[in-house]
């Protein structure tokens, strides 16, 4: 028997043979990408999201500039690269939903793929609160509500008084989230595949004119010297775990999206090269965002104390208080700011649109639902959790968990333990219970240093890094 004839551990041989009425089944009920280029760009715009625009740019800051870009770049091409392509082989090889794909692998291990599927159930309904946020500043900036963001005190005012009502925060998360199951409803190739492929290219023309225009500006090229010119004196293990960290979150891993998008792709395409292209894809946006933001805080604050300042707010407080200051002291800072809230609506739409899908794909699969009946479901788990996380800023927010207010507290369970864990999983239930020569073929590794590199990359490197990230989120003072 060939290595590309061995079956993986957990039966997978009978598991992938189903009969002829099975197999015609699921080609009524699953349908893939059309294209290459449609999976590449759907893949893409999962991965460029509210964590390449706004907390690329302020870890960045925070860690050195160019060093961190630096240990990015390097974690990028190497364990980064390896999970990434790891998981689309795993939803190709299977091509199933996370439940159906882990059970595939091994059935001991079905229960992994539940674990799976709570992180995007959390993920997506804070992330689209967010999203609406994101469309009330778009509105503010055209119809020229600028004045709000005049200072420190205002712009801060404005924010609180905005997340901390009711009703207001409500119906703009609502319209994002609306927006969100709408593309998913109609399907992989009428939905994500077309939304992405008008999204993602208007989304690096926006990022390219934004970043030409701050690093244009008066003093910015201090603050590009900053982001492309490493000081090896910065470099601390700090920066390497705020690196990794950041891979992680803006390659979408660990989240059963790569899992899901993997099952749609045509198995004549290459995992490698669409991995190559994702990766290259999601950095490039990573450093046009910081281009965006590090030059202009550089050139309103005029540099120095001031820009560091500025620069180490994170979060909310750095795309919704300081940014909007920012572009209020520019030239045509309205018109700039429109444009930037715009890119970062698109940028998350198509993030929140694959978390969506990925939920979708588990409930058509496993309780044989249409795709409406599943994405209204969806929906109404997002409302439910949406709004909660929403009122925690207004009505509800004496309710907290260790200090963390009930979107906080979805993301760091979410972001700071569940993904780690689940990077951790699949990468042991990949390298040591199932037969990785079986998913090296399925990634196209076929040199025997390739393999060998990857094997180690997958068995040993990766769960130490994923450790290391879980270690330093859940104690951030060590």
């Amino acid at each position: 028997m060939t290595e590309e004839q061995k079956p993986l551990v957990g039966d997978f041989a009978e598991d992938s043979a189903p009969d002829s009425a099975q197999q015609e089944t699921e080609g009524k009920k699953k349908a893939g990408f059309s294209s290459k280029l449609g999976f590449v760009l759907a893949a893409a715009g999962s991965a460029v999201g509210l964590g390449n625009l706004w907390r690329f740019p302020y870890l960045a800051a925070q860690y050195g500039g160019g060093m961190f870009l630096l240990c990015y770049i390097l974690l990028a091409v190497t364990f980064g690269f390896c999970l990434l392509v790891l998981e689309i082989a795993i939803g190709r090889k299977t091509g199933k939903g996370v439940i159906g794909a882990f059970a595939a692998l091994n059935k001991k291990f079905k229960w992994f793929g539940f674990v799976c599927i709570v992180v995007p159930i959390l993920i997506l309904p804070y992330y689209s609160v967010i999203g609406g946020w994101v469309i009330k500043y778009m509105w503010a900036f055209l119809v020229g509500d600028t004045s709000a963001f005049s200072s420190d005190a205002a712009a801060t005012g404005y924010f609180g008084t905005f997340t901390g009502g009711t009703w207001e925060p409500i119906v703009f998360f609502l319209i994002f989230a609306a927006a969100t199951v709408l593309v998913v409803v109609f399907g992989v190739q009428k939905g994500i595949e077309r939304v992405s492929k008008i999204l993602m290219p208007v989304l690096a023309v926006l990022a390219l004119f934004l970043a030409i225009y701050a690093m244009c500006q008066p003093g910015a090229l201090e603050g590009v010297k900053k982001l492309f010119v490493p000081d090896f004196n910065d470099f601390r293990p700090q920066t390497l775990l705020a690196a990794m960290g950041q891979l992680f979150y803006s390659m979408s891993l660990a989240m059963g999206i790569m899992i899901t998008y993997g099952s749609y792709m045509k198995k004549g395409a290459e995992i490698q090269k669409s991995g190559r292209q994702i990766s290259v894809c999601d950095t490039l946006f990573a450093i046009l965002a910081a281009l965006i933001i590090i030059p202009s805080i550089y050139s309103v604050t005029g540099g120095g104390a001031a820009a560091e300042e500025a620069m180490n707010s994170s979060g909310p407080s750095l795309m919704f208080i300081v940014l909007p200051q920012v572009f209020n002291g520019m030239f045509a800072g309205r018109i700039i700011g429109f444009v930037f809230f715009v890119l970062v609506l698109f940028a998350a739409l198509t993030s929140s649109i694959s978390l969506a899908e990925t939920i979708v794909a588990v409930l058509r699969e496993n309780l044989h639902l249409r795709r409406t009946v599943a994405c209204v479901i969806v929906l109404g788990t997002m409302i439910v959790l949406g709004i909660l996380s929403s009122l925690g800023f207004g009505p509800l927010s004496m309710v907290s968990v260790a200090g963390k207010s009930i979107l906080d507290m979805f993301d760091f369970f979410s972001n700071s333990i569940l993904m780690p864990l689940v990077a951790i999983g699949t990468c042991l239930i990949a390298g040591f219970f199932t037969d990785t020569e079986s998913l090296a073929d399925e990634i196209g590794m076929r040199r025997k240093g390739y393999r060998m590199y990857y094997k180690i990359m997958i068995r040993y490197v990766a769960p130490v890094c994923m450790a290391a990230i879980l270690i330093s989120g859940l104690f951030p003072v060590l």
